[in-house]
Order: C-alpha cells, then structure tokens, then sequence
C-alpha cells in the first residue's frame, strides 16, 4: 500500500485565479479540476503525525512574515516533464528559502527535481503538448491586463486522500498562530 502524501500549498486569491482557471480549460478540459496555487512542499510521507507536522509548520510559519511575490513568465519543465507553468519573478528567493526551512524534520524529503517556485497551469501528455500549450498560453498571458502580484500570507497543509484527491487539513498563517478549523 502506498503511503499516505502530503504538501504544503499556497491557494491564489487573486484576480490571476480565475485566468489561471480558465486557461487550464481552454488547454486541458479532462484535467480534474485543482484550486490555483503556488507549491511550498511537493507531496511527500511525513516522518511523524499530522499534529506534529502542524506543530512544526506553525513554528517555522509563525517566524516569517507575509510578503509579496510577483508572476513572471510562462514557461515549461519539458523535456523533464510535460508541465507549463507561470514562473514566480519576485518573491522566488523567499519562497526557496521557505522551502528550505520547512524541508526538515518531519517534513524532510529529497525531491526528485530542485525546488522551482511556479503556478502550475497544466500537466500535458506529452513534451510536443506542452510546447503548443506554452505558446497558447504565452499569448494568453501577453494579453492579461490584470495585476500580477500575490500576497503570500497564508498557506494550507493538505493530504492526498486518493491519486489526484487532495484534502485541506489546516490554514498556516505566515507571522503568526495557528488557524483551527
């Protein structure tokens, strides 16, 4: 049996959710549907509880106050993978280092790729995919008059209940408490 996974995401709210939402129709419609947002920790086993972890993410979250990252580029993993994303611009450093603090303990794993901080739009099914769906989604992006910028003060810990089935367990505020449900 597989073990259970989990991740620490930053959901997007936005007025780029809902281009992010909608260009991902436009480029993969039998995509299941995910909530736009930014990765701190890819999925990953803890080595531990779910409290434990929370405990943790909420003293390492609770020191480091919110802040403003700006979307860049769109751009592709390909050929590692066949995924096209939006690249963080500013702001990329404070989330890598992010990532580095909460990279331990229990929520310690070796990632099969370096950390890369990005908004996914769509996994492809092929490298010659993605390379179509990038340039679509360029263009896209070109014409998006809206603000760029994302206020980086909440994250959420979620489990993956089944393969592409992820649960919200708990908000994890940036520079301070804790947030029950």
């Amino acid at each position: 049996m597989p073990s259970v996974r989990y991740a620490l995401v930053a959901y997007i709210k936005s007025p780029v959710t809902a281009f992010v939402e909608n260009l991902r129709r436009e480029l993969h419609p039998a995509l299941p549907h995910h909530a736009a947002h930014l990765t701190l920790l890819p999925p990953r086993p803890l080595h531990g509880t779910e409290s434990e972890a929370l405990h943790m993410l909420a003293r390492v979250c609770g020191g480091v106050e919110p802040f403003e990252l700006t979307l860049g580029e769109m751009q592709s993993f390909a050929p590692t993978t066949s995924t096209v994303y939006i690249e963080v611009g500013q702001g990329s450093s404070r989330m890598q280092e992010l990532h580095r603090q909460l990279n331990q303990e229990i929520l310690a794993f070796e990632e099969e790729w370096p950390y890369v901080p990005h908004l996914t739009i769509a996994k492809m099914q092929s490298e010659c995919e993605a390379a179509q769906a990038v340039e679509i989604a360029r263009q896209w992006w070109r014409d998006y008059r809206d603000s760029r910028r994302i206020l980086l003060d909440r994250l959420t810990f979620v489990r993956e209940d089944a393969p592409d089935c992820w649960v919200d367990l708990a908000p994890v505020p940036l520079g301070g408490s804790l947030v029950s449900r």
